[in-house]
């Protein structure tokens, strides 16, 4: 829904609107903007956020300007499988891209203003599963949808949404924020599952109708030759395709995960046995989650002769999740 920095006289033509060239790129300013500050303050405070994160949530905010600007753009409110194409981006791949350049220091000031402390309760997996749902389904409602594609602000809007709730899904599956100590193992599988299932109800209502729900179409794609409901059918098919090839890809991961754990877990026990010090298999389980800082910290006070105060191993603050 906008276009790229160019000469005046290109932003002038009648191709380029100010309502879709101005909040993609204002919003990249500012997420980039603050981005910077935190990471300078904590590189200050010696707290340097890894390169492979800073990488990570550049190029989500990258990514979530090129699919906005330009002929994607416009092709995309024309033709409603690059528009579920454009969707799919935003809410699954930019998204995750900037939860992986997030870590709990670098959300630390989120927390600490009125405005944006809410950001800790919605990313409870319960919470962020269920306005991640009635997002994905509010904006596929034909008056919303359509909507969207005449007026450019409700477009910018509706991405904003894409972009903000599927960040949420992402920062409770894999955020730096504490976890509820039941969304472990079994836990995360059905977190992921349910999205899985909640996406290819959508995914398989549009495939299969013989309703055509969105007309705004039928004139652009009668001028490209495509048939309005084979467009619909396509675009319903490419969701089930992406949502199946990245739930496969978020299981490997997450068994991957739970196979790390599982052996830094037994390694945290097994030192604590030998060293004579008392240390509870949840707490174990607990540190062997929060990743590897976490369980350094366990294991150089066993080596002490003391174990982590319980305290500090309960959703005090934020942590920084393992790495992926």
């Amino acid at each position: 829904m906008s276009a790229p920095l160019v000469p005046l006289a290109v932003a002038a033509s009648n191709d380029l609107h100010w309502g879709e060239f101005l909040p993609p790129l204002v919003a990249a300013v500012v997420y980039l903007t603050l981005y910077v500050r935190r990471m300078r303050t904590l590189a200050r405070e010696r707290r340097p956020v890894q390169s492979w994160r800073v990488a990570s949530f550049v190029a989500g905010v990258g990514l979530l300007v090129a699919v906005q600007i330009g002929p994607a753009d416009r092709l995309a409110d024309e033709v409603l499988i690059v528009h579920m194409v454009q969707h799919i981006i935003i809410g699954d791949f930019c998204s995750l891209l900037i939860v992986l350049g997030l870590t709990g220091p670098v959300l630390q000031p989120l927390l600490q203003f009125r405005f944006t402390r809410p950001v800790r309760t919605l990313a409870h997996p319960v919470l962020a599963l269920l306005v991640w749902a009635v997002d994905l389904y509010g904006w596929h409602v034909p008056l919303f949808y359509q909507l969207a594609i005449r007026h450019d602000l409700i477009h910018a809007l509706e991405h904003a949404c894409l972009l903000w709730f599927g960040t949420l899904l992402w920062l409770a599956l894999i955020g730096p924020l504490p976890k509820p100590a039941w969304f472990s193992g079994w836990g995360r599988l059905g977190y992921v599952v349910s999205i899985r299932l909640i996406g290819a109800v959508l995914g398989n209502v549009l495939i299969w109708s013989q309703t055509v729900f969105y007309p705004i179409y039928k004139q652009s794609d009668a001028a490209r030759g495509l048939n309005p409901l084979a467009d619909q059918n396509v675009a319903g098919a490419v969701m089930m395709i992406e949502q199946s090839i990245l739930t496969l890809l978020v299981f490997g991961w997450l068994f991957y995960r739970f196979a790390i754990q599982d052996e830094e877990r037994q390694a945290l026990l097994d030192l604590a046995a030998d060293r004579g010090v008392e240390l509870s298999p949840a707490r174990a389980v607990r540190a062997a989650q929060a990743g590897s800082a976490a369980s350094e910290r366990l294991r150089e006070r066993i080596m002490n002769g003391a174990a982590e105060p319980e305290a500090s191993q309960e959703g005090v603050g934020v942590s920084t999740p393992p790495s992926p």
